[in-house]
């Protein structure tokens, strides 16, 4: 603002001035005196409200149905099915749901009701949102963007490894589903690599990514990945290409698509053998494992990365809501129907591992089986070890449970000799698998013992690519929601910018040794900034801006204020819970070497990662951090702007209605010929303020209003004397 305007003469004279504020920044209509209670001829006890501006050509939802479940579709993906289950078996199984409910509520929801609330007021994305809560902080929005766009990177990678499995099951037998056969003139044998692994690892390792042994040898391009992940990309694209008018109606099969598929699944797998012994020794509880504090740190992490916390994805979708919209409604639907997924994915993983548990058990009987007929035939075991009702053609795991016990007991002094294997159960179910681990090597080889297994794995994998597509919507539209806000560009071209740009980028992922990349990016790039990201939000809502103006504000837009439950959890449960998370895994960082896991002829092996390699993994953090003190820094000496040139129409509106409201207030009391020094001017209901009792927030030099962000803030106006008629 300019320092000659009658705005700032206002702090360096006491000369009336007319003319008003809304008047120099926009043109205004004047309020309606009519339908104002300050009018003389008013009705009693009507309110000026604030109206939310409309009609400022935002695109918007075509239905609540399609925002939900554009929600739905982002905080629920890939990780609701194969982390989510690795975490229940890891950490108590039953056991763990309880510190994940709690933390849920603690941190999930009001943090997820914070996030939606902000971007449904503003009607920003992130970069907007947090410019306009305070400038100095505005790098929180930058780096929202930059790490969704690290995580976009390596995640629609693996869509394009799922689009290739895809295609890989339209045929029969599935080809993971035995080791390949080398011929060697008349000669067959079995790959032995495979056959020292398995059919479906053999597969997943040197079939679909031909993997190095290490991340230092690249190995070149993997062109069947390459062509998958440009399929990835271009279906990206088309869906994002047209803002919400694309994405949306994409929104209605993605999201929905995956539940059909694993209600499917789960009623397949509750009729398979072992199913039920899986979803027991998934449930039940080890309640020693909740004293654990590495059980609450995994549990926090989860629920935080669960609902997409951060990304800046659930803001810009909630940016483009009617202002009125029960954002409050959202964020408990939304967050249950995360954890009723996360559950339903459970029983789905653990129902399908029980029934390859069995498998695999009693594979392992029948092969120790034929050791000790053997060794019963070579007379180094005695018959009469054997008890009289075992029939070794048909062995069951309870005949050599007892055979084991017996054997071992006689021969103490010899029997590691003979090599023989327990075969328990609950040994094969406790074998933790994870990430891509469970999806491309434990469920594929489940699912070639299904009957109709092409059906299967087509309709799995498709619903991986839809859990993926959904999520990448949302990563997409964070990314392209605060540019196309902030900068004037053509969203058709600049998302298919993006889109090739990330291609080109991605091919980094799809070399031999991509899978270590993926691995880089997935510990390194999301999880600290993201963390730090989320808990400067929380500050700068809850102690910056004032949790108590934030609640008016929320009352205003929702028409009801939400429970005292969510004041105390943003100003002190979550921020401190939220530290204690960042200090955790600062320490986690900081005790665990940064390695990977590579792949060495038939066997994985745990290997640290090279000087540049590590390198590039703190890397990754620094520059998905350095956003954040460097607009402080910038904003904080004015060396950068404080983005208030870049308002929408809409903050401009509603910036002028609040400045206008409150002239109007002093001018209708000269008309009622009160004396605006007797009484202190009411507070407009739209004023988003609600300070201590008996404060006014226009006299609070330490105010930090909306509008005080961008320097518009209304001093008090000087009053002239009363008029000889009064």
């Amino acid at each position: 603002m300019r320092k000659n305007s009658k705005v700032t003469q206002r702090e360096h004279t006491s000369e009336h001035v007319t003319e008003s504020v809304a008047d120099l920044l926009a043109h205004e209509a004047p309020l309606d005196y009519k339908n104002s209670s300050l009018n003389v001829g008013g009705v009693p006890g009507k309110k000026i409200v604030l109206e939310p501006p409309e009609n400022d050509g935002r695109p918007a939802w075509n239905s609540k149905l399609q925002y939900i479940l554009a929600q739905v579709g982002f905080s629920v993906g890939l990780g609701n099915v194969w982390r989510f289950p690795y975490l229940c078996q890891k950490n108590g199984g039953g056991a763990y749901l309880v510190p994940y409910f709690i933390l849920l509520i603690l941190i999930g929801v009001p943090l997820f009701f914070l996030e939606l609330a902000v971007g449904q007021k503003i009607r920003r994305g992130s970069i907007g949102v947090w410019n306009y809560v305070c400038p100095q902080l505005g790098g929180i929005g930058v780096s929202s963007l930059m790490v969704c766009g690290f995580v976009g990177l390596y995640y629609n990678v693996i869509i394009g490894w799922s689009i290739f499995y895809f295609f890989q099951s339209f045929q029969y037998p599935l080809p993971w589903a035995e080791c390949p056969i080398r011929r060697n003139g008349s000669l067959a044998i079995v790959e032995p690599e495979c056959e020292k692994s398995s059919a479906t690892t053999y597969f997943w390792y040197r079939q679909t990514l031909n993997t190095t042994s290490t991340i230092a040898d690249s190995g070149g391009l993997n062109v069947k990945m390459t062509l998958s992940l440009l399929v990835a990309w271009i279906i990206v694209c088309l869906a994002v290409i047209r803002g919400i008018a694309s994405s949306g109606k994409v929104m209605y099969f993605s999201s929905l698509f995956p539940y059909v598929v694993l209600f499917c699944f789960l009623v397949r797998g509750l009729l398979l053998k072992g199913a039920v012994d899986g979803i027991a020794h998934m449930f039940t509880p080890k309640l020693e494992k909740m004293l654990e504090p590495q059980v609450w740190r995994e549990a926090a992490t989860q629920v935080f990365f669960a609902l997409g916390l951060g990304f800046g994805g659930v803001i810009a979708f909630s940016s483009y809501n009617k202002i009125d919209n029960n954002c409050h409604f959202d964020a408990v639907l939304v967050s249950f129907i995360n954890f009723v997924t996360s559950i339903l994915a459970t029983l789905v993983v653990f129902a399908v591992l029980g029934f390859k548990a069995n498998l695999m058990n009693e594979k392992c009987v029948m092969e120790n089986g034929e050791k000790i007929l053997g060794y019963l035939n070579s007379n180094v075991l005695s018959h009469d070890l054997i008890p009289p009702h075992v029939n070794f053609s048909q062995l069951s795991t309870v005949d050599y449970a007892e055979i084991y016990a017996v054997i071992k007991t006689v021969k103490e002094g010899s029997f590691a000799e003979l090599s023989l294997d327990p075969c328990v159960l609950e040994d094969e179910l406790n074998k933790s698998v994870q990430g891509t681990g469970l999806a491309f090597i434990a469920f594929t080889e489940a699912m070639t013992h299904f009957p109709a297994s092409p059906f299967w794995s087509v309709m799995f994998f498709f619903m991986l690519i839809n859990l993926g597509l959904g999520s990448m919507i949302g990563t997409m539209t964070g990314i392209t929601t605060p540019v196309l806000d902030t900068y004037k560009v053509q969203k058709e071209l600049f998302t298919v910018c993006c889109c090739i740009i990330a291609f080109f980028c991605g091919l980094l992922f799809v070399q031999r040794s991509g899978n270590y990349f993926v691995t880089m990016f997935d510990d390194y790039s999301a999880g600290l900034p993201l963390t730090v990201v989320v808990i400067l939000e929380n500050v700068s809502v809850a102690w910056i801006y004032g949790t108590k103006r934030f609640m008016q504000d929320l009352e205003d837009m929702l028409g009801f204020r939400p429970h005292a439950f969510y004041f105390y959890m943003w100003k002190y449960v979550s921020p401190c819970c939220l530290i204690v998370l960042i200090t955790a895994t600062v320490i986690e960082m900081a005790i665990s070497p940064p390695g990977y896991n590579a792949w060495v002829e038939e066997l994985p092996c745990y290997r640290s990662y090279p000087p540049w390699a590590l390198a590039m993994c703190f890397s990754l953090i620094v520059v998905a951090m350095l956003p954040l003190p460097v607009v402080f820094i910038a904003r904080y000496f004015n060396l950068m702007s404080d983005g208030s040139n870049k308002l929408s129409v809409s903050y401009r509106k509603s910036m002028m209605k609040d400045i206008s409201n409150l002239e109007e207030v002093d001018e209708a009391r000269s008309i009622l010929c009160k004396n605006p020094g007797e009484t202190p001017s009411p507070k407009p209901p739209s004023q988003a303020y609600l300070g201590p009792p008996g404060t006014n927030p226009l006299e609070n030099p330490n105010s930090l209003s909306p509008n005080s962000c961008y320097g518009t803030t209304l001093p008090k106006t000087p009053q002239p004397p009363p008029s000889p008629t009064e």
